[in-house]
């Protein structure tokens, strides 16, 4: 027997326009969407809020904060520390994440590859027993520079949720970290010699000197043989763009620069950019404001990265500051990632597509999450 239920009195965020109605959900796909503010028996009034598409996080490391709650503390039960990350993502009105898995690292010691197999692990166990409020799929993030990444990336590109693969090489002295004194702030080593801080980034350069580029290249190869899109990340200078698109990338996650924002789009790169950059009003790490790339119309997408509910709050904020209309600041959320990635039954509020919806509430212009559906299925 179909489950049927309809979503009644809404301001429905639809790709081009927003309309008063309802949306009709059968057998957890949207089925019709209808104009009007009635509220027939047995639908659920929003009582004017917004409905929007489900949000699409596709690059967030938030789950290492919950695997390692402070410096050397790795919660001993991983998947209850995948449920608590889980809970958070629904509640800020995502309904697909893509768990940002570090491979590899440009830091010392090996925190984050001891933490590599527990979160796959985690993901697969809580989706497997049907725990999940979100969608749950996998973006490794591949530190080229690090002598133990290709071997981790072997073990793991072929895990079914693998579903994306980012190229990064925080070597310092380039990149994100080409100031090196804010490089040490970041990092809360302010207090590092200047000896000591030489050692490490001549440690650090010879490493990248060895191991970057055959690591690329091999990476490069293995998801090009399986379809995997790719990500460049922290371009930089228009050389780094010309190189990623050289190996046939297709996403420029965080560019630091103008100058990078703009070679990428005349490459015909997708451009992605930290919604926390937009509620901060700047980067926090010195780089190119994504409200100026916005302004610019050299972004593509927001990826929350390290804070859940900056996503939806971005998406709002750029409304209200840029003037961007407000179905155009949603796809920065919804339907352009889904079109990244390569997911065509979501991200947009659609007959036939997958019935992943948020209710919206605007308080005094913060946007309050108050109900979100997965496939129709009520999870916050």
């Amino acid at each position: 027997m179909a489950t049927e239920q309809t979503l009644s009195n809404a301001r429905i965020v639809l790709r081009d326009e927003v309309v008063h109605g309802a949306v009709r959900i059968v057998d957890g796909c949207i089925a019709d969407i209808s104009s009007g503010g009635s509220v027939p028996s047995g639908a659920v009034d929003l009582e004017g809020d917004y409905l929007l598409p489900g949000l699409i996080e596709m690059h967030t490391d938030h789950l290492e904060k919950h695997m390692v709650p402070r410096p050397g503390v790795h919660w001993p039960l991983p998947v209850g520390a995948a449920l608590a990350h889980d809970v958070q993502i629904a509640g800020a009105g995502i309904t697909t994440v893509f768990d940002a898995i570090a491979v590899g690292t440009y830091r010392q010691g090996r925190a984050r590859q001891h933490m590599l197999e527990r979160a796959i692990a985690a993901i697969a166990t809580g989706k497997s027993d049907n725990l999940f409020r979100a969608d749950h799929l996998l973006h490794l993030r591949c530190e080229v520079s690090d002598p133990d990444m290709l071997k981790l990336v072997e073990a793991f590109i072929d895990v079914a949720d693998v579903r994306l693969i980012s190229l990064m090489d925080h070597t310092p002295g380039q990149r994100q970290w080409r100031d090196l004194s804010l490089m040490k702030r970041f990092h809360n080593n302010e207090d590092m010699s200047d000896a000591d801080l030489k050692a490490f980034v001549d440690e650090r350069v010879t490493l990248q000197r060895a191991h970057a580029e055959p690591h690329r290249l091999a990476v490069v190869e293995m998801c090009r043989s399986r379809g995997l899109p790719m990500a460049s990340h922290d371009d930089t200078t228009i050389e780094h763009v010309a190189e990623a698109v050289a190996h046939g990338i297709t996403i420029s996650e965080f560019p630091t620069t103008m100058e990078a924002a703009r070679a990428a789009r005349a490459e015909g790169m997708a451009i992605v950019m930290g919604a926390p950059n937009i509620v901060l009003g700047g980067s926090h790490s010195g780089n190119v404001s994504a409200e100026e790339l916005a302004q610019a119309d050299l972004l593509d997408g927001l990826s929350s990265d390290y804070v859940p509910s900056s996503l939806i709050q971005a998406v709002f904020l750029m409304h209200d500051r840029t003037g961007i209309v407000l179905p155009d600041a949603v796809a920065t959320v919804s339907a352009n990632v889904a079109d990244m990635v390569g997911l065509d039954d979501r991200g947009v509020i659609v007959a036939g597509k997958r019935a992943d919806l948020v209710r919206v509430h605007d308080a005094r212009g913060l946007p309050v999450v108050r109900q979100v559906w997965r496939e129709g299925l009520r999870v916050a």
